[in-house]
């Protein structure tokens, strides 16, 4: 038997980052640019830039600096919520593997 779960961090009961926008940000990160971070997980480039403002919306912050045709790099919240995310990952992973040890018992 396997134990599955979705994550996501909400802030004031509205969904901010979740796996499908975690993956985006840190192709951004990886690339410099959203156009090219779009293209390497099959999304549209509107729906990238959907993403991205509806997660600084709910922030209250930037997420991204972008600058026209030099590219976009993750501002400190960027980062920050990048780093946070994976310590929840990473916490419930662990929460996870010890529930899968136990149902093989």
């Amino acid at each position: 038997m396997r134990v599955r779960f979705k994550v996501w961090l909400e802030k004031k009961g509205e969904p901010i980052i979740s796996e499908g926008k975690y993956r985006l940000l840190k192709e951004i990160e990886k690339t410099g640019s959203i156009l090219k971070a779009s293209e390497n997980l099959g999304l549209t480039y509107k729906r990238a830039i959907s993403q991205i403002k509806v997660m600084e919306e709910r922030l209250g912050d930037r997420i991204l600096d972008r600058k026209r045709g030099k590219g976009a790099r993750l501002t400190e919240t960027g980062r920050d919520l990048i780093r946070r995310y994976e310590k929840v990952l990473r916490k419930v992973y662990e929460a996870v593997r010890s529930a899968e040890r136990d149902l093989q018992t």
